[in-house]
């Protein structure tokens, strides 16, 4: 497989910030403004005020310009957009009354949105992992990446959006290939030491090194052959189960962003993998993640 064409620039034009106003909210701002700066995005800055549950007695609805919710949503969003730090990017606010995902659906196809910034909550039961519905559906259905600053990346958001260290986690797959312009376009962005990262599990000992050789050369074959004119590459091949090697590796190299494919299958198998990788990763990686289907 030749090298990638290293037209390596990607033009975000349009990123969407989805925002209740909360700290959750509040720690991934600083990643969507240095992202729109440095592209020269707009930035769509969009809030829904959830519906009342209907009343038994069905009446009519309330005029927005005298339902508390919405104006208090409404002075909210001004705030927020005349806030010293969204000053310096082109921005709009957008307000809406609705379910959030259809809200946000709406937003990605009126203005061609190219990327979502998300800030979540989150927390993770006994079994299951827990974004949050709301964070978990935009996660799984939006059609344009999706930057997610996940629950455990909270504590660390004094790093800002300095993507020095970037970690790019391929699975040589449609998805992993999808993903990779991103990498390579931040790191270029950043001047980043970029870490491009295989991982396999339950490989016997006495086979390891020439798995890891093989792995290696595939994973070159992905770089264009000047990427170290302006970043730092290592090609790294880890003998782990994905989620637990790519959050090992994150902590370990101290990274800055982690970057993957994903791609569902069917309704049957999207519990399987690679969803469940990548939202493994999200619930407990401490820095963001940026998720591309393939």
């Amino acid at each position: 497989m030749p090298a990638t064409v290293a037209s390596l620039r990607l033009s975000f034009k349009h990123v969407l910030f989805p925002t209740d106003f909360s700290v959750a909210s509040e720690v991934a701002l600083p990643y969507a403004l240095a992202i729109a700066k440095t592209y020269g995005a707009k930035l769509y800055l969009t809030h829904a005020v959830t519906p009342e549950v209907p009343l038994t007695i069905p009446l009519e609805p309330i005029p927005r310009d005298l339902d508390p919710l919405w104006n208090q949503a409404r002075e909210r969003l001004t705030e927020f957009l005349d806030a010293t730090p969204v000053r310096d990017v082109v921005r709009e606010g957008v307000l809406e009354q609705g379910d959030l995902w259809c809200v946000l659906q709406d937003v990605i196809e009126r203005h061609s949105v190219d990327l979502i910034v998300l800030g979540s909550h989150g927390r993770h039961g006994l079994k299951k992992l827990v974004l949050g519905s709301s964070a978990e559906q935009i996660f799984r259905q939006a059609s344009c990446p999706v930057m997610t600053i996940g629950p455990q990346a909270a504590g660390h958001a004094h790093r800002q959006a300095a993507f020095q260290r970037i970690i790019f986690a391929s699975d040589f797959s449609p998805g992993s290939r999808n993903a990779l312009p991103y990498a390579l376009s931040l790191a270029e962005e950043n001047q980043a030491h970029l870490i491009v990262a295989h991982f396999i599990p339950l490989v016997p000992p006495q086979h390891q090194e020439e798995t890891r050789q093989r792995a290696v050369q595939q994973l070159r074959r992905l770089i264009p052959e000047d990427a170290e004119n302006w970043c730092h590459v290592d090609y790294k091949v880890s003998f782990e189960f994905p989620a637990e090697g790519i959050l090992s590796m994150a902590t370990t190299e101290d990274a800055d962003l982690i970057v993957m494919g994903v791609h569902s299958k069917s309704a049957r198998t999207a519990s399987h993998l690679p969803w469940a990788i990548a939202y493994e990763v999200v619930c407990h990686a401490k820095c963001p993640v940026l998720t591309v289907r393939g």
